[in-house]
């Protein structure tokens, strides 16, 4: 798949699996994440943030410009690119804010709950229809990513930590809400997505100068983890991902995006970072599971679409 295909505009045709599968894309990309960002070294989460949001968008808005009629593409209202970098930057100023304030593995599992609100969001918008197995598909998710996140050892909420739990649970609201949000705005083209990444990372420079001590990547494997998230989990994935949620299935994705957390996972174990363990295996057969009965009528439909091959009769 070309990038020419990955960023066309939101009037290009696209069917419906094909923008759903689109979308899935972005889950495997931040399925890196935890990888890469575990070479990035000791680089602070909003310079990493910024580092990975300029490095994406300049590269992306640089691709949009030199194509023709590009520039007018990013001509877009005030409100489209307020509500864009609320979304992006939104949810990774208060994911970062959690976990600064609360127990990592509480707010991790607060925050996860996003792919959960994003199926049940979907049932505002025009033409989605919320169906019962889309809530149980999407909650087998959020219980193979509670496994996951806190390990099977259970969770201990302490009220102390009532600020860091507000932020997650901001962080999952904000991301759920520009996810479903965006299916209002399918005139936009993908493209923009470049012009909020900027955006984004600029506005993680404001909050790592007035936040953090600055620590930057050392030596040519960190800087190389810093490029790998910035071409793919904090750079393409949330242009494949806006084109899912523009023109695919809302409520395939939400339930298949607790695939991050397991991909991300198995990708940790393999590179020496964990082992695979009881727990482990049955978070991955809950989300599977999951994932196939919120994927229900998407593959029903695929399967009604099929022409069917008849044997010839004996003449």
């Amino acid at each position: 798949m070309s990038v020419s295909q990955i960023v066309a505009p939101s009037s290009a045709p696209a069917s419906r699996l094909r923008a759903t599968l689109i979308g899935l894309t972005a889950v495997l990309m931040w399925s890196a994440l935890g990888l890469f960002g575990a070479a990035s070294g000791k680089v602070p989460p909003f310079l990493l943030n910024a580092l990975c949001f300029g490095i994406s968008g300049l590269a992306a808005t640089v691709y949009v410009l030199s194509r023709p009629g590009g520039a007018a593409l990013l001509r877009q209202p005030l409100r489209v690119w307020a509500f864009g970098t609320a979304g992006l930057f939104g949810f990774h100023f208060f994911y970062f804010t959690a976990i600064r304030n609360a127990p990592p593995v509480d707010a991790n599992l607060i925050n996860y709950t996003w792919p959960l609100l994003i199926v049940v969001f979907s049932a505002l918008l025009p033409g989605e229809r919320l169906k019962p197995h889309h809530v149980v598909g999407a909650l087998l998710g959020l219980g193979g990513a509670a496994l996951l996140v806190t390990g099977g050892s259970g969770l201990s909420f302490d009220p102390v930590y009532g600020f860091g739990y507000l932020a997650a649970v901001c962080s999952a609201l904000f991301w759920s809400s520009y996810s479903v949000l965006s299916r209002r705005l399918a005139a936009v083209p993908t493209q923009v997505v470049a012009g909020f990444c900027l955006a984004t990372s600029a506005l993680s420079l404001i909050c790592h100068l007035a936040l953090e001590e600055t620590v930057w990547p050392q030596g040519a494997s960190e800087w190389l983890a810093v490029l790998g998230l910035a071409a793919f989990p904090v750079g393409l994935a949330f242009f494949t991902w806006d084109i899912g949620v523009k023109r695919g299935d809302i409520q395939v994705l939400g339930a298949g995006a607790y695939a991050a957390p397991l991909l991300s996972t198995l990708l940790l174990i393999a590179a020496g970072y964990g082992e695979f363990t009881l727990v482990v295996a049955i978070a991955c057969l809950a989300i599977t599971l999951g994932a196939f009965i919120a994927a229900r009528d998407l593959l029903l439909r695929r399967s009604a679409e099929r022409p069917v091959v008849k044997a010839p009769g004996r003449g």
